[in-house]
Order: C-alpha cells, then structure tokens, then sequence
C-alpha cells in the first residue's frame, strides 16, 4: 500500500512588527546620558511637556524618523495625565452633547490602545442603575437611555465585542451588592476600557526613547529661542544647569500651563485656556464592594459620578469647575469630598466618613474654551495652532484621543521643517505589549499576573532582580502589592528621581493609601540612594518633602486648619507620617 502522501502546509513567519519591539535586555536611561544629549545634539523638533500628549508625540514623531527631544518640567504624567479619571472611552455625554464624531473617533481610538499597549489597557465595564427615585435616570427615561447605547454601540462600541445588555435587579446586585434595593428597578451594562493613566504615559515616553527620542524630566524649560524671527530651540534648566538646546521646531504641550506660560513671540494670540478641576477620592473597596465601574447620581447636580473598583480600592470622582488657582498646588478640598460621598450615600447603602478616605487626586482639564457657561458642557475638542515663527502648540482634547492628538501635531510641525513622514503610531506596540497575553497572564493570579499588568513582556526584567536580590520581594507600602524591587527597577529604567516620583506615578501608593505611603518614603528613598548615588541629606530632604506633602494633601481634604487642629485631630493626622 502506497504511503500517504503529506499535505505541506505554508511555514509561519515571524511577525516582524512584534519581534521588533520585543527586547531582550532592558531600557536602560540615565539623567546624565539624556542631559547630555540636550547639550551636544541638534534636534528636528523639541517637545515641551511630557503629559500624554507630549509624550506621544514624541513616539510619533521618533518613529518618522525625526530626532526629537521630549522635556518635562516635574515628572511625566505629573501633571493632568495622572490625575484623570483613568478611563479609555468614547464618552457617553458627548454623545448627548451632539458630539457623535468624537465619540466615533475616540472608540476607534481606544481599540487601537487596547491593541497597542495591551497590558496597560484593559476592558472595563460601565453599570448604569435604574432607580425608582433620585436615579441617574428613571424608568420612564430608560428606554431613551437604551437607544443612546445602541447609538455608542453602533458608533464603534462594538468593536470590544461586546454590546451593551439590559440588567434585571438582582443582576445590578450581584455586580455591586450594596445599591439600596428598596430603591433599584434594574440597570444597563456597556463596555469600555481603563488604563492606569501614569503607567501609560511614562511607556509611552520609554517607547518614544527606544526609537531614539531623549526624553528627561525635571527639565523645565524657561524660554523658546529665535534667531532670524524664526524658532531655534529652547532654554532648558536641568539640575541646576542652564542648556540652549538647538532645535529646528518647537512644540508646546503644556496642557493647563498654557494658561501662564506660551512661549509665544510677542503680538501673537494663543488659545483660550479654561482649566476645569477635577477630584478623585480614594476608599476601602469593601465599603462599595462593586466589580465594576459605577455610575451614581449626584444629588441636586445634572451630572454622574463613578466608582471605580483598583485593586483594593475604590476611585470615586469627579468634580467638573472652573479653576483659576495655582495649577502646581492642586487639591481636593473637604467641600469637594462631603460633595462626592453624599452622591455615594444617595445611591449606596452604605456607612462611610471622610476620615475613612485612603487618598486623593486633584488635576485640571485643558479646555479650549472662553470664559462662561458650565464647564461639563465644553465639548472636549483639541487645537493644533503654528504661529509665523514656526512654534505649534497644542491643548486639549482627553486621554483617549492623545494618539490622534499627537499625529497631528507632528503633522503641524513637521510641514515646518519643509517636510512629509508617514504617521507609524496606528499599529506601533508600546514596549512591554508585543506578545503579551494578558488572559493568560493574569488568570491564576500570583506575582506574574502582578507585573504583568504594569510591565507587560518587561516583567520579566523586575523578576530578574528579584531573583539577584530575593530580599527585594517584600511590598514596599503595607498593605499594597508594589515590591521593593519595582523601586529599583524604577530608577535604574524609567527615570524615576525621587519618592514622589516612586510613591505617586512609577506606583500608585498616594492615592490607594497616603498614610501608609509616608511610613514608606523612608525605605524608599533609601533604595534610591542605592542607585542614584545621592547624598544623605538629599535622601532627607526627599523624605521630609513627601511627608509634608502628604499632610497637606490630608488637611486640606479633611478641612484641617492650622487654627481649627485639635491636639486630637493633629495627632491623629500624623500617625502615618512618622517614620
């Protein structure tokens, strides 16, 4: 009997696209080499501000192939990109603002994220409940509410997989078991993603620097530089030092700071800056016990909160109002707080004071936007402008779009270098997500599912110090999964400086637990050291400064003054910030 023939079957090719961005040895950036670069390269484009914005265009335009500079004056992320809601969305309100091509973008938007930084962004369910009284909506508007969400599904909602459902009452129970029952009729389910919004920006920023971008922080740049009328770099103040970097086009994405500095030349007219404040709070999640993301009705105001469920936490927020303070020195005040727990107490039956809050947030959004009118009613649009001397500026927008927001803006200045680049961002992976599976990687759980979700493939990297220094597998804040060795591989590879850096964006510690935060800036300044090679005085000063910060944050949100302070209340406030 004859054999059998074999069938051939075509050989699998590697993906060219993944195994690029799949690397081997770690992303290694020191504040010395990156200084340097400023003092002794000329650049294509120099980027001013590393939020999300600014950090994507720093992405984008390294991956055209433009040598690019990326300067932030604090940390990356410090500003707005760490202090939103943390949600990658299409926005159901600009929907009923008549925003529907926003909304159609943005959803576009959000699967190229959920594609391309995959262990960062994930699927994140909305609850929409329906109650007989004091409802986001009542049962009579429900069947308008279901029409909006097949509109979001239709728009691009459907691109998740997934398409909004229709909730009995015990359903809204089992997914956030302390609604007040006596008052639920039922609810809606629809989908969207969230992402931990500093992780996101500082991988962007790393990614930008793999492709060749410098990118640094604690650079504050003090003045854009002419020669002929036309820009040629910036004045920059890295650790004391003075640089003229040379560059042949300037971009500013400062976000709310365009409100006090532009650098604008002289008789040039710049966007209307309308910072917006928003707060988030932080609260045992035992107390909400939601395993998604909830809306509520905010008594006596025509807008929703949400709930967010991070691990051990609950994220409640936000607040949308005007906000002409210091844009350096923002905080949730005790106004703000009562504001958003009695929204919670009205949907919720639950039994929670703000002295319970863990921690909080306060950031403002850039809106394009002249004075008057309701904040939440501005349509959250972005503006690209080149002024005659080559500078381009670019301010708002939302979290979501910033990809779409920066091609566009490189778009802008690379038509004033004279030249054409096809945009590369739409399919490029952001270090740590080609290959990554994130169902299996967090399905059982453990240290691997731990890293997975904040390192992606480079996870592997932090195991390897673990497994030089098994010592450094212990948390570093009580009571949260972050490990001493996340420290180190923070200063050795994402150019963290200091405890703040550490505490509030390479982790979340602040937010999720600001007392237990401070009792650790001791331990981790001490690490720092270590790497960095700093002095014991500066490893002091650091300590000092982020428990001080911390103290202010919690007087300001708890209402504490320093006349109406008990000897109760101070004792009280300080017992997490003793070392």
């Amino acid at each position: 009997m004859a054999a059998a023939k074999m069938v051939g079957l075509p050989a699998r090719k590697t993906d060219r696209d993944r195994e690029r961005m799949t690397i081997t040895e770690p992303l290694r950036l020191q504040r010395a080499e990156q200084a340097e670069r400023l003092r002794s390269e000329r650049f294509d484009i120099v980027i001013v501000g590393g939020g999300i914005t600014g950090a994507y265009a720093a992405m984008d335009a390294a991956l055209r192939g433009f040598k690019v500079a990326l300067l932030e004056k604090d940390d990356f992320a410090s500003g707005t990109s760490s202090k939103s809601s943390k949600m990658i969305h299409g926005g159901l309100r600009y929907i009923e603002q008549g925003n529907l091509p926003l909304v159609r973008h943005s959803l576009l938007e959000r699967q190229r994220l959920r594609r391309n930084a995959r262990h960062l962004v994930q699927r994140l369910p909305f609850l929409f409940p329906v109650l007989s009284v004091g409802g986001v909506f009542d049962r009579r508007l429900a069947a308008g509410f279901e029409s909006l969400l097949w509109t979001y599904d239709l728009a691009g909602g459907w691109r998740e997989g997934i398409l909004h459902q229709k909730l009995s009452k015990s359903e809204v129970l089992a997914h956030c078991p302390t609604f007040k029952a006596d008052r639920l009729d039922g609810g809606f389910l629809y989908f969207d993603a969230r992402a931990d919004d500093a992780r996101l920006t500082l991988g962007i920023a790393r990614t930008a620097a793999f492709h060749g971008a410098a990118v640094l922080n604690g650079a504050k740049v003090t003045d854009v530089r002419r020669e002929a009328g036309k820009v040629a770099g910036v004045v920059v103040e890295v650790d004391g030092e003075e640089i003229a970097v040379r560059s042949r086009a300037v971009v500013i994405a400062v976000g709310s700071w365009l409100r006090d500095w532009n650098g604008a030349g002289k008789d040039v007219d710049v966007p209307n800056i309308r910072p917006a404040k928003g707060v988030h709070v932080a609260v045992p999640w035992l107390k909400i016990q939601n395993d998604c993301t909830v809306t509520i009705p905010v008594p006596g105001r025509n807008r929703r909160a949400t709930i967010t469920r991070w691990g051990d936490t609950a994220y409640l927020g936000t607040t949308d109002e005007d906000y002409t303070g210091d844009l350096d020195d923002v905080h949730c005040t005790r106004e703000e707080l009562d504001f958003l727990l009695d929204g919670a107490r009205s949907a919720l039956d639950i039994d929670i004071e703000p002295e319970e809050a863990l921690g909080s947030i306060a950031g403002t959004r850039p809106l394009v936007a002249p004075p008057g009118g309701k904040t939440i009613e501005v349509k959250r649009n972005h503006e690209i402008r080149t002024d005659p001397d080559g500078l381009v500026t670019v301010v708002g927008g939302k979290l979501t779009t910033s990809r779409h927001m920066a091609e566009q803006t490189i778009d802008a200045a690379q038509a004033v270098l004279g030249e054409r680049r096809r945009v590369r961002t739409k399919d490029a992976y952001l270090l740590g997500a080609a290959g990554y599976d994130p169902e299996a990687v967090v399905a059982s759980g453990g240290l691997r599912a731990h890293l997975g979700e904040r390192y992606g493939t480079e996870s592997a990297f932090v195991s390897q110090i673990l497994a030089a220094e098994p010592e450094l597998n212990t948390p570093v804040v009580a009571g949260l999964p972050y490990l001493e060795a996340e420290v180190v591989y923070a200063a050795r590879h994402e150019l963290a400086r200091d405890v703040d850096d550490v505490l509030s964006r390479r982790t979340r510690s602040r937010i999720q637990a600001r007392d237990a935060s401070a009792d650790a800036a001791q331990r981790v300044a001490e690490l720092l050291q270590r790497e960095l090679g700093f002095s014991d005085a500066e490893r002091e000063r650091q300590v000092a400064a982020y428990r001080a910060a911390t103290t202010k944050e919690k007087d300001i949100l708890l209402g504490y003054t320093a006349t109406s302070r008990t000897a109760d209340q101070f004792e009280t406030a300080q017992m997490g910030q003793r070392a």
